[in-house]
């Protein structure tokens, strides 16, 4: 459906996309996932025909959307990072104006409001101010606007940011639902690894401007076949022994979150001893140590160096 071929962007002296490959077929989810300052959103804003890109090509249904970029907005839904609602105006009075941006109008308009209404789970809300809203039911409501016109497919750039566990659920269900009973096609991004788990077919991992991976979970996940991580859980992490095991030539991940240490070693290396010793030299209350399979993250860690929301 969608293939983008070389794909390129220069700011002056800043390559803030460089050669990207990318395909979706119709009826796919397919994840965008990278630390902040990866490319996305450039990516994205070419993509959906907002800004040109330095070299490269679109290609729509094998139209270039670069030379007729009207070709992909009739199809397209987008659904930005920030909010883009007139919290003045009410739910039903949003979706009115859009819609007629969109070139819906008459007896269309108010059925489609109705039934993207009844997706989104607010129809009881629609003469509310939407400033009057919480964050979740505003990212709803930015996700109805992009369904108006009944795209073919819809970029989410991370629409469940700032959001309570119950909206981010419904908007997860909802994107799952769509997909599934209308065929629409998502290229979806986040900064929560387990969103791209639930919802995404296959995935592409971007960082510095470059797809550096690409492939289903289960492919991505055998890049690290070969390797374990090992959960340490200690008192208090102390800066002298994360140096210890990054200095360790056996340990080729060291990531710190929470009170927690992830480590990537290989399968064949035991390090339970020295995990122990660096404890005990560091003067470091162990907690617990724990072997796991390597996941997602665990790969996207491994790839770029940094965690998913860095």
């Amino acid at each position: 459906m969608l293939q983008i071929m070389d794909l390129s962007k220069k700011y002056k002296n800043v390559q803030a996309v460089s050669g990207v490959n990318m395909y979706l077929e119709k009826g796919e989810i397919v994840g965008l996932l990278g630390p902040n300052g990866a490319g996305k959103s450039t990516t994205i804003s070419m993509l959906s025909s907002l800004i040109t890109p330095s070299s490269g090509d679109v290609r729509l249904h094998n139209e270039s959307i670069v030379k007729q970029p009207e070709k992909i907005r009739h199809i397209l839904g987008v659904v930005p990072q920030e909010i883009a609602l007139y919290t003045d105006l009410t739910a039903e009075e949003n979706l009115q104006f859009f819609g007629k941006i969109y070139g819906l109008q008459g007896t269309t308009l108010k059925l489609r409001i109705n039934e993207v209404l009844e997706q989104i789970g607010l129809t009881d809300r629609r003469k509310d101010l939407v400033k009057t809203f919480s964050g979740g039911m505003k990212r709803r409501l930015n996700i109805g606007v992009a369904l108006l016109h009944t795209p073919e497919m819809i970029i989410m750039d991370e629409p469940t940011v700032g959001i309570d566990p119950q909206s981010r659920n419904y908007i997860l269900e909802t994107v799952k639902r769509l997909n599934r009973e209308q065929g629409l096609t998502v290229l979806y991004t986040s900064h929560y690894m387990e969103e791209v788990e639930f919802l995404c077919d296959r995935i592409y991992i971007m960082d510095q401007g470059h797809i550096i991976a690409s492939g289903t979970k289960e492919e991505l996940k055998n890049i690290l076949s070969s390797e374990n991580t090992i959960i340490i859980k200690v008192e208090r992490i102390k800066d002298e022994l994360i140096r210890v095991l990054k200095a360790d030539p056996h340990i080729r991940q060291v990531q710190v979150q929470d009170q927690k240490i992830s480590i990537i070693v290989p399968k064949e290396e035991n390090l339970f001893q020295a995990i122990t010793h660096y404890a005990e030299e560091t003067k470091t209350k162990l907690i617990s140590i724990e072997v796991k399979a390597p996941t997602l993250e665990d790969v996207f860690l491994h790839l770029t160096g940094r965690a998913l929301r860095d």
